[in-house]
């Protein structure tokens, strides 16, 4: 499907191709032929990890800012719910209607990731990762020992959604489709704002910063823009990911599962928002499984292995494994020709769509 053609307004469905239908109508049925486990810890759970990833791909994929701190924000919006809501533990919860909760979370959230932003964007590279890595290990030490706000090492439990329309969104059907909503919803947002003004300034912030400070970019402001956006989407997800566990505690947003999204985000892919998913269900696979094959203790092992692997042979994660199949496969079906116009036809094509 061609996106410029899409946000021009001279698209049509004969545009997309089969498998994206193929994929939504899987997407859709999945709970109809799996049981709750797979729909509930399989299928919701990947969605919510692939929307976290999918808010450190927009600032590592668009705008080459690696962020660390990006569970950290789910974090926020997390104990956000729990502090201005309600809980069954007897501190906080200051009672505010459900609606009015979420979307102060979120806020929180997107506010405390401009913050992340506002110290980090002045570096670039190792150092960036540095700092957000730094703020995310300040942040899980911080809601550790503060039993005042947070609660300390305990944390909060309790955390339901509400129950709307005669349905409780923490059922394993209706959360499903809540987080399906909610990840569709901000894929194609982020898909769309790749091509918009912002985003199209944001990557070339990416590729020469000093040229668009010539042009009059304030590449500072753009890059905590940036941050704010990522924010709101991982508060989203933080919002999503404390009604899954029904609890939040300074284990939610320690040092090991931090470095777990950027695992998700690197295995798959960052150059195209569909990767953050690729690589959540990849993980959420492994976590629930490879323990029938290894210890417990061995998990992070098996994922350290697979990310080596993936770096070693594919930099662009699954996606990019994809694009090499796919570039065989065309190949293998076009006849090759004296001239070597079919060996030059695919390399056009797989740059096109690299592009």
């Amino acid at each position: 499907m061609n996106v410029r053609r899409l946000f021009s307004g001279s698209w049509s469905f004969s545009d997309i191709h089969p498998a994206n239908y193929v994929i939504a109508v899987f997407l859709l049925a999945y709970p109809a032929f799996t049981s709750d486990f797979f729909t509930f810890q399989i299928g919701a759970y990947s969605l919510i990890l692939g929307t976290i990833g999918l808010s450190l791909m927009l600032l590592a994929g668009y705008g080459g800012m690696v962020s660390l701190s990006q569970l950290s924000v789910a974090g926020v919006a997390g104990y956000s719910m729990a502090i201005l809501g309600t809980n069954s533990v007897e501190v906080m919860g200051l009672g505010w209607p459900w609606w009015l909760t979420i979307l102060a979370s979120i806020f929180i959230a997107a506010l405390f990731s401009a913050f992340v932003g506002a110290i980090s964007v002045r570096t670039e590279g190792i150092y960036t990762i540095m700092i957000t890595l730094a703020i995310a290990v300040a942040f899980f030490y911080f809601v550790r020992q503060n039993y005042v706000l947070f609660n300390g090492f305990t944390g909060y439990a309790g955390i339901e959604p509400p129950t709307l329309f005669g349905v409780y969104w923490r059922d394993p059907i209706p959360f499903y489709y809540l987080t399906l909503t909610i990840a569709a919803a901000f894929y194609f947002a982020v898909v769309y704002a790749a091509r918009s003004t912002f985003g199209l300034g944001l990557q070339a912030i990416r590729d020469n910063p000093r040229r668009m400070r010539a042009l009059g970019f304030n590449v500072t402001i753009h890059r905590i823009a940036a941050y704010f956006l990522s924010g709101s989407i991982a508060g989203t997800a933080g919002v999503l990911m404390v009604w899954f566990n029904g609890r939040i505690s300074p284990g939610s947003v320690g040092v090991d599962v931090v470095i777990d999204i950027l695992v998700i985000a690197v295995v798959g892919g960052m150059r195209h928002p569909i990767g953050p998913f690729l690589g959540a269900i990849a993980f959420v696979l492994l976590e629930n499984f490879a323990i029938d094959l290894i210890d417990r203790e061995r998990f992070n092992t098996v994922i350290g292995i697979a990310f080596l692997l993936i770096v070693l042979f594919s930099p662009d994660g699954l996606l990019g494994l994809w694009e090499r199949a796919k570039a065989k496969l065309y190949l293998r079906r076009k006849p090759l020709h004296s001239t070597g116009r079919a060996v030059e036809d695919s390399s056009d094509r797989v740059a096109s769509e690299r592009v």
